[in-house]
């Protein structure tokens, strides 16, 4: 099983959609985690998006890199440049595969409470296919 830690700035969208979908896609394959620069709450746009997906991610926590720091993830991804450019040295003890997704954030997209839906089942569907590739990655050696 391989363990992923998914960094944002707030950890309220994009890692947390993150997360859920590797524990749920990831067909047992991924243990995954997310925390936030500067963590803030799970934002409820994303609890709805992915809940239409059949993932109920209202459970899960808002974290801080540093939350984490015992475990040895074999990938750490990032979701936008804030969280590539402060990602912490603290994820270092073994050789470990960084990559980034630079998404946009669906938190900041203006619009009415439907173009705002629909922006983050974008972003939520951008980060299923990504799970998916990474499945093939992972499983391919």
């Amino acid at each position: 099983m391989k363990r992923i830690l998914f960094l944002c700035t707030g950890n309220s969208c994009r890692s947390q959609m993150a997360e859920g979908y590797a524990n749920y896609q990831g067909n047992g394959l991924f243990e995954a985690q997310s925390a936030g620069v500067k963590p803030s709450a799970i934002n409820p746009y994303a609890v709805q998006v992915m809940k239409e997906a059949g993932i109920d991610i209202s459970g899960q926590t808002v974290n801080k890199p540093e939350d984490f720091a015992h475990i040895d993830f074999d990938y750490v991804i990032t979701l936008c440049d804030h969280a590539r450019e402060s990602c912490p040295a603290i994820f270092s003890r073994k050789p470990l595969v960084r990559l980034h997704w630079g998404l946009q954030d669906p938190a900041l997209f203006e619009g009415t409470e439907e173009e705002k839906l629909i922006f983050f089942r974008q972003i939520r569907d951008e980060i299923s296919e990504k799970i998916k590739e990474l499945m093939q990655i992972s499983e391919n050696g």
